[in-house]
């Protein structure tokens, strides 16, 4: 299958984010030229012949968007319970409700976030979540890129299960991944800690969890094990494989330190921070200090949506805010975030530029809209004043899975809106 895309502003996030004219070819996954125009008189002397040949009309081709902090199945809680703190929300509305819900009911919520994520240009998420075989499941049916890592606390699953779960959903076919994490310090004991730690190093595994995401969490933690989280998990060897945190709101001195010392990642979620109310990531401070930077919606229960535009504006203009500084965080670090940085804290590695040889997991942005207009400056368009309705084709391992509106992921949407409505109603009864 040979794809052509030309007529395109090409956006390639290689070493900077300057755009030039010209084309991409593609070679059933694979990217195989990233470079100007070709005539047809090219065309012919190369011998290529193209199964699908696209005009993209001027528009933007750049690197997908990869979510590296989402819970996805969450999509089933939308709106079902919003305007409270961070643990009021989870003890009394989220939890007693996973507490019902079963692999199946996961299954189907992570089929709709699926959705949501193509329409907002994702082709690849970092999921922390229960049952992890079913997100795996609806992905690979769908054409999505799966990363996980284990969301377990004091109340389960097994340590024998994450074993399990680990050689299991490591897979050969470049769609899933999975690495050791757990919820959270404040859900785990000492001693879980301890044994997860063991696992790391028994699979020389990077370990991810949520870290330092409220003050509450972090005075905590000081109160019982006289060290923040990150300091604790250090001191338990956690990092020998790197890794990151997710949030990472609250850290001090001593934790940058670590992060550097171990080249860990700061994924921030500045839409669940801020509707949550947990405070703002010192973004530049993490960005200054040579830390790498990630962007994740966090799960829509708690964002209340899959959005990266969102996520990429709350993430300059936050930064702005804490640093009282209207230069903080330019859009190209930004777009760096979402695509390189993300792509590299879960190890996909060869999908996170546009250049020959990585993977074709390539956007394009629509630039024919009024909110593109007029071209001063595109990539500041993208960031400043982009939309989901800017996505006008996503495409995952050289396929197209939304294109002008229209899913091609092999799946009934309306149906997969029944679904998802009809298991909550049955809850909420």
């Amino acid at each position: 299958m040979n794809t052509r895309l030309y007529n395109a502003r090409i956006l390639t996030m290689e070493d900077n984010c300057e755009l030039f004219e010209g084309e991409i070819q593609i070679t059933d996954n694979k990217i195989s030229y990233v470079g100007k125009s070709m005539s047809d008189e090219e065309i012919t002397k190369s011998g290529i012949r193209f199964d699908v040949s696209r005009d993209c009309k001027g528009n933007v081709l750049m690197p997908s968007f990869k979510d590296a902090h989402t819970h996805s199945a969450m999509t089933g809680m939308r709106s079902y319970a919003d305007d409270m703190p961070l643990w009021e929300w989870l003890s009394t509305k989220i939890f007693p409700l996973e507490a019902k819900l079963t692999a199946e009911d996961m299954y189907e919520f992570v089929r709709l976030a699926n959705l949501e994520y193509l329409t907002s240009g994702i082709t690849g998420i970092f999921d922390m979540y229960m049952h992890p075989e079913e997100t795996v499941r609806a992905c690979e049916e769908m054409g999505i890129r799966f990363v996980g890592c284990c969301d377990i606390n004091k109340f389960g699953p097994s340590l024998e299960e994450v074993r399990k779960r680990f050689k299991i959903l490591n897979k050969d076919n470049g769609f899933a991944k999975y690495f050791i994490g757990f919820h959270a310090e404040y859900t785990c004991t000492k001693e879980l800690l301890e044994q997860l730690s063991e696992i790391a190093e028994e699979f020389k595994s990077p370990v991810f969890t949520h870290n330092s995401e409220t003050e509450k969490e972090v005075r905590e933690c000081i109160e019982r094990h006289g060290m923040t989280p990150t300091q604790l998990f250090e001191s338990l060897d956690m990092f020998k494989y790197g890794g990151g945190g997710y949030h990472c709101v609250y850290f001090s001195d001593e934790d940058i330190e670590i992060f550097k010392k171990h080249d860990l990642t700061v994924v921030t979620n500045p839409g669940s921070n801020t509707k949550l109310a947990s405070g703002i990531a010192p973004i530049s401070r993490y960005l200054n200090e040579g830390i790498r930077v990630a962007i994740g919606t966090d799960g829509p229960s708690s964002n209340n949506c899959l959005d990266m535009f969102r996520e990429m504006f709350l993430v300059t203009g936050l930064a702005k805010l804490h640093d009282m500084d209207a230069a903080a965080v330019v859009p190209t670090e930004v777009l760096k975030m979402a695509t390189v940085n993300a792509s590299h804290c879960m190890g996909l590695d060869d999908c996170d530029v546009l250049a020959a040889g990585k993977k074709a997991d390539i956007i394009m942005i629509d630039l024919d809209q009024p909110n593109m207009q007029p071209l001063n400056n595109i990539v500041d368009n993208i960031v400043y004043s982009g939309s989901k309705t800017n996505i006008k084709m996503t495409m995952c391992d050289g396929k197209i899975l939304y294109e002008d509106g229209v899913f091609n992921a092999g799946v009934d949407p309306e149906k997969i809106y029944a679904k998802a409505n009809e298991l909550m109603a049955k809850y909420k009864e």
